[in-house]
């Protein structure tokens, strides 16, 4: 009987867990072959990289190795970016691997496969806005995340030195208030209380400014409006000066312009606006959304092909009420199991079944200070909103199911322990 073999390209949160699951399905039992393509020669959980970028979670811990849990998990690991896909001979083909100094470690390679997903995830979504590419900070991936720490370290540095301030405060500008922007918004303010504990720096949080830029009328806008009421009071409190309806239309090297020509002055700037799709997806023969989405069926398989899947951020899916399936991390791990079922269904000749998302409620986490969110939202008629010690423990315990789901439940169980003695043996911040 001929193997099947089965090609995920990218390795975030939904992609990891479906090559896992077949993996320890399939691939160790040898009833098809199970490959694993990404870029990045690490995963780290993408809702986590706003703690990366302030150095409050060193990524050196949470990383996991592709090629070390592959050997663990039934599936082989492949590093590198997709570059196009032969439909008619099922083959994908990757890019070269360069090194530091540009010279070829691999060369341009193929892989053939019978079932193809793509997984790879979204990046910012800069709207052509004119200077953001150039002069802003993006936090879509630990490269970019760990970029801005260092960055932020060494703004900090010049900042001890009053001879050497830009402004009065140190001033950080975010453009975007969904998760990504609020949640590093209240970081910040608790990596300089930190920097400050340390003795890395003379400045307190009081000495910190953070504007939080939103186009929309309301932070968090695709949240529900009694999570945003109370969000928005916290950021307040903390000392995040929050502009709404406010609209950037360039970025340079002293900050931002906004669309009414005021200009907004920073130290450090972030983009975290909008998301969509990466753009190689639009040049693979794909149909595709304009903002490259591959658009998939129900059943998450591609348009244009049965054999080729597609889910997560990448995928545009579409819904009974008409809507798309919103670009959430609960909502790829939800496709990332319905993917894996419909797939083992493709291969024994089964029908496969249509997606629907579930909305399990919606958890922002403002560093230590405080967590809000609402539980099971769309599940019931009514949904509980939480925050608090009970928010924050129900944020935490995301990272844990997706942990338990690539790990299983004695090392996560394991990981908790090693986590909490790290706590008290490391510092409480990434300092170099």
């Amino acid at each position: 009987m001929t193997t099947s073999r089965i090609v995920v390209v990218g390795g975030g949160a939904g992609g990891l867990e479906l090559a896992t699951r077949l993996g320890r399905k399939l691939g160790k039992s040898q009833r098809a072959d199970i490959v694993l393509v990404d870029r990045n020669p690490t995963h780290i959980w993408k809702p986590l990289l706003h703690e990366i970028a302030t150095g409050t979670l060193d990524s050196g811990l949470d990383e996991v190795s592709y090629q070390g849990h592959s050997k663990s998990h039934g599936y082989r690991f492949q590093r590198g970016t997709l570059s196009a896909i032969d439909r008619d001979s099922r083959t994908v083909t990757l890019e070269p691997i360069h090194d530091h100094e540009d010279a070829v470690i691999l060369p341009a390679r193929q892989l053939e496969y019978d079932y193809l997903v793509l997984s790879v995830g979204s990046v910012s979504n800069d709207f052509g806005t004119p200077g953001v590419a150039r002069h802003c900070h993006f936090i879509d991936s630990p490269q970019q995340a760990e970029n801005f720490r260092r960055n932020m370290l060494n703004t900090f540095l010049r900042y001890s030195d009053p001879e050497r301030r830009t402004h009065p405060k140190l001033t950080v500008g975010l453009v975007g208030a969904g998760a990504t922007g609020v949640e590093l918004a209240a970081e910040l303010f608790g990596a300089s209380r930190m920097l400050h504990s340390y003795g890395f720096t003379a400045m307190d949080s009081g000495k910190l400014e953070v504007h939080l830029i939103e186009a929309a009328p309301r932070i968090l806008p695709a949240l529900p409006e009694r999570i945003s009421r109370a969000v928005h009071g916290e950021l307040e409190r903390l000392g995040v000066k929050i502009h709404v309806d406010t609209r950037v239309t360039e970025a340079n090297a002293n900050g931002f312009i906004t669309a009414d020509g005021e200009p907004l002055e920073t130290d450090l700037s972030v983009w975290a606006a909008g998301i969509r799709a990466p753009e190689f997806l639009s040049q693979l023969g794909l149909t595709t959304e304009r903002n490259h989405q591959i658009k998939v069926h129900e059943t998450l398989q591609s348009l244009d092909d049965d054999r080729i899947f597609a889910f997560g951020d990448c995928a545009s899916c579409p819904q009974p009420d008409d809507k798309r399936v919103p670009p959430r991390a609960q909502a790829a791990h939800q496709q990332a199991t319905h993917c894996y079922h419909n797939l083992r269904a493709a291969m024994d000749g089964k029908a496969l079944k249509p997606f629907v998302y579930r909305d399990r409620g919606s958890l922002i986490s403002l560093a230590h200070f405080e967590a809000v969110g609402s539980l099971m939202r769309g599940a019931s008629a009514r949904s509980l909103f939480i925050e608090g010690r009970l928010a924050k423990l129900f944020y935490a315990s995301l990272y844990r199911m997706h942990q338990m789901a690539i790990h299983g439940i004695f090392k996560t169980g394991m990981t908790v322990v090693v986590d909490g003695l790290n706590r008290y043996i490391r510092p409480k911040m990434k300092l170099h």
